[in-house]
């Protein structure tokens, strides 16, 4: 986990709509969600807990975007079924999951892989980094954030 206090790391991802970069959202809390596969059980849970919270989340002046190493085509197609009113960015090089420490061995089927951990950062306006939580359960990570969020 990267230590809360300290800045967010800027990154340059592809998202459906062009290139995004997490400097583009100063200004803006940022909910940053690291996830694995789209079209799955549990990230499909959690994108649609946050497309349920999303205008809770947007009249706090806070935005989310959730990143997989799924491709931009992936993302389109999870995005248009679930109706998702946020940004998904395709980190096919695991570059950013690397970087916000969102990789690493972690159990499937009682065997151990490697994959990405479900990750959540909440980054302020200012680009600092005030909360990190991780491993998070897809069910209840989307509310759990909302009400860190409005403590903040």
């Amino acid at each position: 986990m990267l230590i809360v206090g300290s800045v967010a790391p800027d990154f340059t991802l592809p998202s459906a709509n062009g290139d995004v970069s997490l400097s583009a959202f100063r200004g803006k809390k940022v909910i940053l969600y690291f996830y694995s596969k789209d079209m799955t059980g549990g990230c499909t849970t959690q994108a649609v807990g946050y497309k349920e919270v999303a205008a809770d989340l947007q009249s706090l002046n806070a935005v989310v975007i959730g990143v997989s190493k799924d491709s931009v085509k992936s993302h389109i197609r999870f995005a248009e079924k679930y109706e998702l009113p946020f940004v998904l960015l395709s980190d096919e090089d695991l570059s950013v999951i690397r970087a916000y420490e969102a990789w690493g061995e972690k159990k499937m089927y009682g065997k151990p892989v490697m994959g990405v951990i479900r990750t959540t950062y909440i980054i302020d306006e200012q680009g600092v980094i005030v909360s990190a939580e991780g491993p998070v359960k897809a069910a209840t990570d989307p509310q759990k954030t909302l009400e860190k969020v409005r403590a903040l």
